[in-house]
């Protein structure tokens, strides 16, 4: 599917003041995890944000909001903004912030330990 660079480069500068974020290619797009945990992303022009099980009702309330379908199948405590809920710097901001504020309240991960290359990778 792919994913808007712009909007990417936005999140970014959003992020670039929050310790321990890592960029990932997921979801179909960028995702940018904070302390080990899914935060946000984008993916196509959309922006994806986890705001948590008791957080999603309260989000999709607002305009250009929907929930996060990956594989036919909605994520639980995922929404997507389109890009009219995030024409705005501060817009953009804000929604990142709840995902800043879903995941800190889950405990930090660990980094995953490396698995030693398979045989296959040997040859």
């Amino acid at each position: 599917m792919g994913y808007d660079e712009r909007v990417a480069e936005r999140v970014r500068r959003v992020l670039s003041g929050q310790r321990n974020v890592v960029e990932k290619r997921m979801v179909g797009g960028r995702s940018f995890m904070v302390n080990g945990s899914l935060c946000c992303g984008v993916t196509g022009t959309a922006l994806m944000v986890r705001v948590g099980p008791e957080g999603l009702e309260r989000a999709l309330a607002r305009p250009h909001v929907r929930r996060m379908v990956f594989a036919g199948r909605p994520l639980s405590g995922f929404v997507c903004v389109d890009p009219g809920g995030y024409r705005t710097d501060a817009a953009l901001a804000a929604w990142v912030q709840r995902g800043i504020d879903f995941v800190s309240t889950l405990p930090a991960k660990r980094p995953a330990a490396r698995r030693p290359p398979s045989n296959s990778a040997r040859r």
